[in-house]
């Protein structure tokens, strides 16, 4: 999960110097044209290793696929366009929200129960958030609205994640995923493209390889550990992200954002550990009527 922490800074990285803080000839790259980049590169990787293994598709549930990859597509681009304009830490400490907008979907629209518990792990990451943004202040940046619907389109895209897994193989979802999104991202790119020149080309490419590199790492951790276990090491990506931003583009969070970034991951790790209580009890309980 530490791996996948690093590729996804990484991406993030790429992505911000495309934008147009890494020195080039060409023009800077338009977010929706790299986001096209990530899926197309992350395709071709995928296509190879299906072809190579020769893997055979089972029923194919294309309605949650169109809606999962159009979700995904939104995440991607609003976390790339957040990161050219904002200190990577803080975009990458908002998209971390996910896991609130996860919990109040599986009320409402999943009507499951939650405790008080998991709402006070909720309640941290809000007030993580208000420290960070600071709304209604001259410290808010608007650009952190855009990782805020990162977050929110996350959430959404981990409901149908959630179904699908339950119906299809990962390698196939995976596959899909990115086909679909090939075809959206590539539609999206064509009214803002610019021929990338000189190491543009690596660049985009490197975002791709980085994304698909990062879901493999991802999906490894998930099938070897336990959620409640690795899940919180992915907040070290806002570890990875700070860090590589300052170094190269000098761009850090000041003292109240690194806060309020502290905070949620505060709650994000609190409420990944509750999950996996709570999982650990119900599969006791299983085990006990069996």
């Amino acid at each position: 999960m530490i791996a996948a922490s690093v590729f996804i800074a990484l991406s993030a990285f790429l992505a911000k110097g495309a934008a147009g803080r890494f020195p080039s000839a060409g023009e800077a790259i338009h977010p929706l044209q790299i986001t096209a980049a990530r899926f197309v590169v992350a395709w071709l990787v995928w296509l190879i290793f299906i072809s190579v293994r020769r893997v055979r598709f089972q029923p194919v549930h294309w309605p949650l696929h169109i809606v999962r990859t159009a979700f995904g597509w939104l995440t991607v681009t609003c976390l790339f366009w957040a990161s050219s304009l904002m200190a990577l830490a803080d975009a990458t400490a908002i998209s971390f929200l996910t896991p609130v907008v996860t919990l109040v979907l599986a009320v409402v629209v999943l009507k499951e129960r939650v405790g008080p518990v998991r709402w006070s792990a909720v309640a941290i990451m809000l007030l993580g958030a208000l420290v960070l943004l600071r709304p209604g202040t001259s410290a808010f940046q608007p650009a952190a609205l855009i990782a805020l619907v990162a977050a929110f389109t996350s959430a959404f895209e981990a409901m149908f994640i959630k179904r699908l897994t339950a119906r299809e193989p990962l390698v196939q979802i995976l596959f899909i995923n990115n086909s679909i999104g090939v075809v959206i991202a590539v539609a999206a790119a064509a009214f803002v493209w610019v021929w990338p020149v000189g190491t543009q080309w690596f660049v985009l490419i490197g975002v791709g390889l980085s994304m698909a590199t990062a879901q493999v790492f991802f999906i490894t951790s998930m099938r070897d550990g336990d959620a409640s276990f690795v899940i919180p090491f992915m907040y070290s990506t806002l570890i990875f992200a700070g860090v590589i931003d300052y170094l190269v583009f000098a761009d850090r969070p000041d003292a109240t954002g690194a806060a309020g970034a502290c905070i949620i991951v505060l709650g994000g790790v609190f409420l990944a550990l509750r999950e996996g209580a709570i999982n650990r009890n119900a599969s006791a309980d299983r085990a006990n009527d069996s």
